[in-house]
């Protein structure tokens, strides 16, 4: 979501296979260090009270577009507006830095179906560093699989804003720099940009690790008031992987949510429209405290547990064993380990078919204890999926 070079359009999968695919590209991440640096330059110019006013504008502005445009509009179609509308929520977005809106909005997709799985893009089960930046840095998801994003891949001018998308932060660049000099420049656009992009990695990284969980969803999203915060509402992302659909993140009244205010003004000017809210007879449902088996991360400390029993199965099975009395022994039948022997290798398989069938049978259990009032049957579209975008 960050890189200040445009990136390239295609239906390239990502490399699922090739472990060298995850080491971070140096070369393409130097404008991405070097936009970190650049604030430092601050400590040696003039910096005015409007420099800093600049900065915290344009970090609400942009968020906006991040979350309103490229997350809810994007990626889940939780409202509907015109196609300019639609083009100018898309500009605004590029002015994040974050790359195209069919780029980020593509992976994002990807994030939900298959989120705290082997092919999610930022799992935290990868460790910290991966799901808030690393992932972004490495070689693997530089292209755009338009696969996922054919809906909006068929529009012209968002291939065209796609292939072309460092011109809105050039733009937002030289205004800055015009309106405040060097101060403008390095504390308005530069800090501005760097704050919005660890704002909107927090999203992927911290809200998965801190927070409470509300519904038992089957991944280890979690509520964050302080995610929320500095996201501009985004921190209520267990309610989110909940019911992604929902325009709405922030369920409750006191859970802050500043992008649904900004969409319900848009709407109540006719900018957009049938924003999508969540179904009240869906938000006491599949709840934790109600006794919802927490799918999710009882497969998170399985599989944590299950790697690590199994990496210590696997180096006791490479160790040979010391030579036993049957060596001495000529009559002895002849045995399957020895000193160039090591353990056997059935308790991988073994270990493997138990996660298998505990992980089956807390699917199974995780249905059966999800609330659902008598009679009520929940839509697909209602229980966060979409025409377009996946769970």
């Amino acid at each position: 979501m960050t890189a200040t070079t445009p990136v390239p359009t295609g239906t390239s999968q990502p490399d699922a296979v090739d472990g060298s695919a995850d080491r971070t590209d140096w070369v393409s991440s130097i404008p991405f260090i070097g936009v970190h640096l650049a604030p430092l330059a601050a400590l040696f110019v003039v910096v005015t009270w409007q420099d800093w006013v600049l900065c915290a504008l344009l970090y609400l502005t942009r968020m906006f577009f991040i979350t309103a445009g490229y997350h809810r509009y994007f990626s889940h179609r939780s409202y509907r507006m015109g196609r300019v509308a639609q083009f100018v929520m898309a500009f605004g977005g590029t002015t994040a830095v974050q790359k195209g809106p069919l780029w980020w909005a593509s992976h994002h997709r990807l994030h939900h179906r298959y989120t705290d799985l082997d092919d999610d893009v930022h799992s935290p089960r990868d460790g910290f560093w991966w799901s808030h930046v690393g992932w972004i840095l490495s070689t693997r998801y530089k292209a755009t699989d338009l696969s996922t994003i054919k809906d909006f891949a068929s529009y012209p001018e968002l291939r065209l804003l796609e292939r072309h998308s460092w011109i809105g932060p050039w733009l937002v660049a030289i205004a800055c720099f015009l309106l405040g000099g060097w101060g403008g420049l390095l504390i308005g656009f530069f800090l501005s940009t760097v704050l919005l992009w660890h704002g909107t990695f927090l999203v992927n990284s911290m809200a998965h690790l801190i927070g409470r969980r509300r519904y038992a969803t089957p991944d280890t999203s979690r509520n964050s008031m302080l995610v929320a915060l500095f996201t501009g509402g985004e921190g209520w992302h267990n309610n989110h992987h909940y019911l992604p659909a929902s325009a709405r993140q922030g369920f409750r009244w006191w859970e802050l949510d500043p992008t649904w205010y900004g969409l319900k003004a848009l709407a109540a000017v006719h900018v957009v429209r049938d924003l999508k809210a969540p179904p009240a007879r869906l938000l006491d449902q599949a709840r934790v405290r109600d006794g919802a088996f927490d799918i999710g991360m009882f497969r998170s400390y399985w599989e944590r547990a299950a790697k690590v029993t199994g990496e210590r199965i696997a180096d006791l099975s490479a160790r040979p064993l010391a030579p036993s009395s049957e060596a001495s022994d000529p009559g002895a039948p002849p045995s399957a380990f020895g000193p160039d022997k090591g353990l056997p290798v059935e308790p991988l398989s073994h270990l493997s078919g138990l996660i298998s069938r505990v992980l089956e049978s807390a699917d199974q259990l995780a249905d059966t204890t999800r609330r659902t009032r008598k009679g009520a049957k929940v839509p697909k579209a209602e229980s966060g999926a979409t025409d377009t975008a996946p769970e």
